[in-house]
C-alpha cells in the first residue's frame, strides 16, 4: 500500500477525509495512475496512521476518504538527531537514505574544518531542498510515519551548543578506545530519550573540535578498531540503536546523568 504524508490541517477528522494537495497529486494521478476507491496509507506526521481509499481526483487536490485511524509503533522510541560532517560527492544523499531508513529523527549537516565540501547560500539552499526530497523518498519507502528533517548547514561550535541539550550527546573518535564504555553510553539511549550522534567528514574532526565538543559534555565514543568511511559510520550507529531500541516502549524517561560514562585519561 502507497504512503504520503499531509499535516494535521489536512486531516478533517468530522467528515472522515483527508486533503491531498501538492506534488502528491501529481504522483498519485499521472505516475502511479491510481483510481478511486483504490487504497492508501496516510500519515499525518505526529504518529497517527490512516487507511484510506481515494474518492475524487481533481486537477489540484485530492480527497481521500478515512477508513480508520490508528497509533502505530513504527518510529524509534528514542529521538536521535545526526550531526553529519560535510562529505564529498554525492554521499550525503546516500547518507540521508540509509540513516532515515533506520529511523533516525533528524539530520544536521555541519561544516567543519576538515571538510572538502564548501557550500555558498545559493548552493546550500539548493542542496538542502534535494536532501530533504531524499529524506521523504526514504521515509515514504521505509513506511515511516514522519519525515525527518533535514536543517541548513551549521557551524560545527553551534552545532555542539545544540546537541548538548539533547540527553545523551556523543562523539566516535578513534583516540576513544574503551568499548565496554561505549556499551555503556549506548544503554543510555533509552525509550523517552534525545541522542545527538557526531559523524565526521573525510579525514575526520580536528582534534580541537574535538576537544570543545567534549568541554561541551559531547562524551567521545569508538566504534571498534577499523576505521569506518564517513559514509558507514553514521549507519553503523544507527543500525546499533535500531537493534537496541526496536520494540522497546516508552516509559519514562530519565534525567540527563552529566557525570556518567566519562572517558578518563
Amino acid at each position: 500500500m502507497y504512503r504520503f504524508f499531509v499535516e494535521p490541517d489536512q486531516v478533517h477528522m468530522e467528515e472522515k477525509q483527508i486533503i491531498i494537495t501538492g506534488s502528491d497529486v501529481n504522483h498519485i494521478k499521472n505516475v502511479l495512475r491510481m483510481k478511486p476507491g483504490e487504497e492508501i496509507s496516510v500519515s499525518d506526521e505526529s504518529g497517527r496512521e490512516y487507511a484510506c481509499t481515494l474518492q475524487e481526483l481533481g486537477p489540484e487536490q485530492i480527497v481521500a476518504q478515512i477508513l480508520y485511524a490508528q497509533e502505530s509503533g513504527l518510529e524509534l522510541p528514542a529521538r536521535i538527531s545526526l550531526y553529519q560532517g560535510l562529505p564529498k560527492s554525492g554521499k550525503m544523499e546516500w547518507i540521508i537514505q540509509k540513516t532515515v531508513e533506520l529511523g533516525v529523527a533528524e539530520i544536521i549537516p555541519v561544516a567543519t574544518k576538515r571538510a572538502v565540501v564548501k557550500l555558498d547560500a545559493r548552493k546550500e539552499e539548493g542542496k538542502r531542498k534535494r536532501w530533504q526530497s531524499v529524506a521523504e523518498s526514504a521515509a515514504k519507502q521505509s513506511k515511516r510515519l514522519v519525515i525527518p528533517q533535514v536543517h541548513p548547514v551549521m557551524d560545527f561550535c553551534s552545532a555542539v551548543d545544540r546537541a548538548a541539550l539533547t540527553d545523551v550527546p556523543l562523539i566516535p573518535y578513534e583516540m576513544a578506545g574503551d568499548m565496554e564504555n561505549t556499551r555503556k553510553l549506548f544503554g543510555r539511549i533509552c525509550p523517552g530519550r534525545t541522542a545527538a550522534i557526531f559523524i565526521g567528514p573525510e579525514g575526520g574532526f580536528a582534534p580541537e573540535e574535538v576537544e570543545y565538543a567534549m568541554a561541551k559534555g559531547v562524551l567521545p565514543i569508538t566504534l571498534g578498531k577499523r576505521i569506518l568511511r564517513t559514509e558507514t559510520a553514521g549507519m553503523t550507529v544507527m543500525s546499533i540503536l535500531m537493534y537496541l531500541l526496536e520494540g522497546q516502549k516508552e516509559e519514562s524517561k530519565p534525567g540527563k546523568d552529566e557525570n556518567d560514562g566519562s572517558i578518563s585519561g
